[in-house]
């Protein structure tokens, strides 16, 4: 992983921090970081109202357990702090049938980033005038469902694209439809504070068209003058997991700023300005995410100050908040299955420094985000609390790769066994979307919870549904159902 200059909270290759000094209390749930309705009971964590031990019997583990108020809570905080804009939920993060139908019910918009997640939109209901459709190389079949559908936007990142979609929205105008509303993504070369692979507004990479080489100017004047095609705005994204305003509002005079020549070269007014999102969620108590109000107050200030300089009109803000609705109401649970001390040399007095490898029964195929950018999440004993001193420990999966890493350093009481539960708080967003079959292991199911309520809104995956895809396969029974569907009786949590 190549270093990032951003620094190694944000993904340079550099040895991870210690775990620091024990808290006070291991099984603390500190609020910024967990769902709004994770409390103890009796030492227990519950979720909306709900024993995890419960959960994870019913449901098997690993288990998503999302907070259905603290996820529409979210929802609604955005919405009502930017009241009046447009305040898109990114689908990439985590996006089923019954999300679509909260988001669409709750009266925000929708970003796909691919033909499937726009079809998944579509087949739940949700309006096709409030979806945008997104990607850097969107297929002719893509474009073709986008025209179709009738969608809000769809956003160019190229001028191959524009030469795919402009004979489909012609067929449309000639078939007596309407042009089809598209936004330019201007690439505004601000790099935000986070990790590489993640930070998407700098020149060298694959997103937009350049507004240092003239590119995004070019791609505007040119959608204007196709007469199938109605160029509404301009878009632009920074980056994701961003905990400061700077860089939006660094964006926001360029974008608005371009804005002005768009006019000046074309006399057209743009109406709609989407600035991106990607704004931070707390993984850890550290963490100092910015509140959707503050956002909204500094991005309306800078773009009315950008607009009145070149006299124009404010455009209609559009925003997209990223993880920050979907990632810190949900947690995932684990039952763990080994515990191995690992002997790391001595310490400063000559006792053996230890640090014991917590192994559950998940890993990188349900969260692989600690491998992939270096992410840092926490997790706590969840069926039980514990008097026991604390333990340096490392939460790893069951995968065949020693980067099968979830939680890096932490501590944990130094009596957690076999059969308890481990909960890793904030993985709603690009963990469950970012699920593989690697080794063979299965997609856990998703719960909602609410007011003591636990509805599955994705099942788990069966081996048999992976039967299903393999020619040779298909068919066939599964060899033993223990490997295919947890029993209802999941036996974890024995100790009290």
């Amino acid at each position: 992983m190549r270093a990032h200059p951003a620094g190694p909270l944000h993904g340079a290759f550099a040895p991870p921090p210690s775990a620091g000094m024990p808290p006070a209390d291991l099984g603390a749930l500190d609020p910024q970081v967990w769902p709004r309705s994770a409390r103890r009971v009796d030492g227990e964590l519950h979720l909306g109202g709900r024993a995890v031990t419960d959960l994870a019997r019913a449901h098997g583990t690993p288990l998503f357990v999302l907070d259905e108020d603290d996820f529409r809570g979210r929802a609604a905080d955005f919405a009502t702090a930017f009241d009046g804009a447009d305040v898109h939920y990114a689908s990439k993060a985590f996006l089923c049938g019954q999300v679509a139908r909260w988001i669409a019910d709750d009266g925000l918009h929708l970003d796909a980033c691919s033909g499937n997640e726009l079809a998944v939109a579509l087949a739940a209901g949700f309006p096709a005038e409030r979806i945008a459709l997104h990607g850097n190389n969107k297929s002719l079949v893509e474009l073709q469902l986008a025209v179709d559908a009738g969608i809000g936007h769809v956003v160019l990142d190229s001028f191959d694209e524009i030469d795919r979609l402009v004979p489909m929205a012609a067929a449309r105008v000639a078939a007596g439809g309407a042009p089809v509303p598209v936004l330019v993504r201007t690439t505004v070369g601000i790099e935000a504070h986070t990790h590489e692979f993640i930070a998407t507004a700098h020149e060298d990479q694959k997103f937009g068209f350049s507004l240092a080489t003239g590119d995004a100017l070019t791609a505007a004047v040119r959608v204007i003058r196709e007469p199938a095609l109605h160029l509404s705005g301009l878009h632009s994204h920074i980056g994701s997991q961003i905990f400061d305003t700077a860089g939006f509002e660094a964006a926001a005079h360029r974008v608005v700023g371009l804005m002005g020549q768009v006019h000046q070269a074309t006399g057209e007014v743009l109406e709609e300005l989407n600035l991106g999102g990607g704004f931070g969620i707390a993984y850890l108590s550290d963490d100092d995410p910015v509140t959707p109000g503050d956002v909204a107050r500094r991005l309306r200030a800078v773009i009315a100050m950008e607009c009145a300089a070149l006299d124009l009109p404010v455009p209609r803000l559009a925003v997209e908040p990223g993880r920050a609705i979907a990632g810190p109401g949900t947690v995932t649970l684990y039952e763990i299955g080994t515990i191995k001390p690992v002997r790391l040399g001595s310490g400063g007095q000559g006792a053996p420094q230890v640090r014991n490898y917590v192994s559950v029964d998940g890993g990188m195929s349900d969260n692989i985000r600690t491998a992939l950018y270096d992410a840092s999440y926490t997790c706590v004993l969840a069926n039980r609390t514990s008097d026991a001193p604390p333990a340096l420990c490392r939460v790893v999966g069951k995968h065949c790769e020693s980067g099968d890493v979830l939680v890096r350093d932490l501590w944990l009481p130094s009596d957690v066994q076999p059969g308890d539960l481990l909960a890793v708080a904030a993985t709603g967003a690009y963990c469950w979307s970012m699920a593989s079959n690697y080794n063979y292991l299965l997609k856990p199911p998703v719960v909602a919870v609410r007011e003591g309520a636990a509805t599955e809104i994705v099942r788990r995956q069966t081996l048999s549904d992976v039967f299903a895809l393999d020619a040779v396969l298909a068919g066939r029974p599964a060899p033993s159902p223990a490997v295919d569907q947890p029993a209802p009786e999941h036996p974890v949590g024995a100790r009290s």
